[in-house]
């Protein structure tokens, strides 16, 4: 890492700057942190990122046929009429799958930080009383307590530093008796015919993904006390379900959201 006195944080090994850039004049990029822009800005910056991947059956193709499934490992956990978290948008009709199982007394929370994504977003809930899209970067989401967080397909797509604080503020977030769920990519079996070609595309596209092939999410929280954690796999191994349930009371009393 660079010296204190530097006006940027570079991921180790990348040469990726992990803060925002400081080009305002792009409303595109405004305010999004700098390996966003370096590594995805094709696919959650640029309006046509809409036009290729916000479609069901792109969404689908992409996780090999596994959205429903995983999706329902998202719901099984939630209860009508809680308040939910979801950190950062996701393409599809994922946050409206959320709004269903949560029903009219429930109450959804999207935090997003691509301009881009922002809209999208508030077009898909703006029929939802009970739904709100806040700007902001799932390292540092709105304050208040949760009954449960999602992070859905988030942790690989940001460098290290970025995957502990996430965590760590996820975890914060969350009520007692809540829970944080997060489903991500997983180490495939050693004879799953789709390792190699994961592995190729996360050389080429995903840069921060592979290191969950080694590394458990429940790693990434500096205080796992409190919590008790599970975890299952699906598709061979190639992805996974990780529920942090929250089982003693948040040292710091924020109110509810």
């Amino acid at each position: 890492m660079p010296p204190d006195d530097s006006n940027s944080l570079v991921c180790r090994g990348t040469g990726i700057d992990l803060e925002a850039k400081t080009d305002q004049t792009d409303p595109l990029v405004t305010g999004v942190p700098g390996y966003l822009q370096d590594v995805y800005r094709w696919a959650y910056l640029e309006p046509l990122a809409l036009t290729v991947f916000d479609h069901q059956a792109m969404v689908s193709a992409i996780l090999w046929g596994n959205y429903h499934r995983l999706a329902r490992g998202v719901l099984e956990e939630l209860h009508a009429g809680e308040r939910v978290l979801q950190l950062a948008s996701v393409y599809g009709p994922f946050s409206l799958q959320l709004l269903d199982a949560l029903g009219p007394d429930g109450k959804l929370d999207v935090v997003e930080v691509a301009p881009v994504q922002i809209a999208r977003c508030r077009r898909l809930l703006e029929h939802h009383a009970n739904a709100r899209v806040i700007p902001g970067d799932a390292a540092a989401p709105p304050e208040g307590r949760y009954d449960t967080v999602v992070s859905f397909f988030l942790l690989h797509e940001v460098p290290e530093d970025y995957k502990s604080r996430i965590v760590d503020a996820a975890l914060d977030r969350v009520a007692p008796g809540g829970r944080v769920v997060f489903i991500d990519y997983h180490q495939p079996r050693r004879w799953h015919p789709l390792r190699p070609i994961m592995a190729t595309v996360f050389a080429l596209l995903e840069p921060f993904a592979r290191v969950l092939w080694t590394r458990e999410i429940e790693s990434y929280a500096r205080h796992r006390g409190g919590f008790r954690w599970r975890k299952q796999t699906f598709f061979g191994g190639l992805y996974q379900k990780v529920v942090a349930e929250r089982v003693d009371p948040p040292e710091s009393g924020m109110a509810a959201p």
